[in-house]
């Protein structure tokens, strides 16, 4: 299998109310299969779902917080107001955010973004990964897939990496159970999280700081069946609950 990896170049500086399935479809021919990755912070961007900070009146939980992480008190009440969980507030936020993604400072950011204004990330992932495939489909007739990626760090190493907050046309996991390896060994608990692998690759191909590829395509990915059971049951999430009470 070769796969062919590329960056869709030449977008501008997307703005709210901006066409970004048709910016990116101006830009690249797609083909039926394509699996199209996109930095969820230009889609919030286009859809307007960003906030302006000197409209933010931080509460004491925030100004409290706040004296901890030396943080703009009115930019983590972006991050409280953007949470259902606060998992660590020191020495920086950890918290799980409605579509049930767990991040730093519940992915709300201030870079590669106008002065005073924070992106936050979609309320429904899904639904915006959906969103995008639909509007190429309207437009082109051709019948991708979608990962929506963000970039987050790690527990246990160093270093951002790209992951999936949202996809659509693919399930995120790949499911090996059930499998058997080059030896007749049936695979018990393998479990691949296929849309974590390219969303990986894709911010890489993106970059971070000023290269300005927010979207990537990868053609000629096979199909795989699975699962859509990224994250973690509440029960299931023994790191969580460790970290909860620290």
């Amino acid at each position: 299998m070769s796969i062919e990896v590329i960056g869709v170049e030449n977008l501008p500086i997307i703005q709210p109310g901006d066409d970004l399935a048709g910016l990116i479809s101006d830009r690249i021919t797609l083909m039926d299969g394509d699996i199209l990755c996109v930095a969820s912070s230009v889609y919030s961007k286009s859809v307007g779902n960003i906030r302006n900070l000197d409209e933010i009146t931080p509460s004491p939980e925030a100004g409290r917080i706040a004296s901890m992480t030396r943080e703009d008190p009115c930019f983590v009440q972006a991050v409280l107001d953007s949470s259902v969980e606060i998992i660590l507030d020191h020495p920086f936020i950890l918290s799980r955010l409605p579509s049930g993604h767990i991040g730093v400072r519940a992915g709300v950011d201030h870079s590669n973004v106008e002065d005073g204004i924070v992106i936050l990330l979609p309320a429904d992932p899904m639904g915006a990964a959906e969103a995008i495939r639909s509007e190429i489909r309207e437009k082109s007739g051709i019948d991708i897939r979608v990962v929506l990626t963000d970039t987050c760090g790690r527990a246990f190493r160093r270093g951002q990496t790209g992951h999936a907050i949202g996809w659509s046309g693919m399930t995120a996991i790949r499911d090996f159970r059930s499998d058997h390896d080059l030896f007749g060994h049936e695979l018990l608990i393998t479990e691949e999280a296929v849309a974590d692998e390219i969303a990986g690759f894709a911010n890489f191909v993106m970059g971070e700081s000023n290269k300005g590829v927010p979207a990537v395509v990868f053609r000629n990915m096979e199909t795989w069946s699975g699962h859509d059971m990224l994250y973690f049951e509440e029960s299931e999430d023994i790191i969580k609950e460790a970290l909860k009470k620290r």
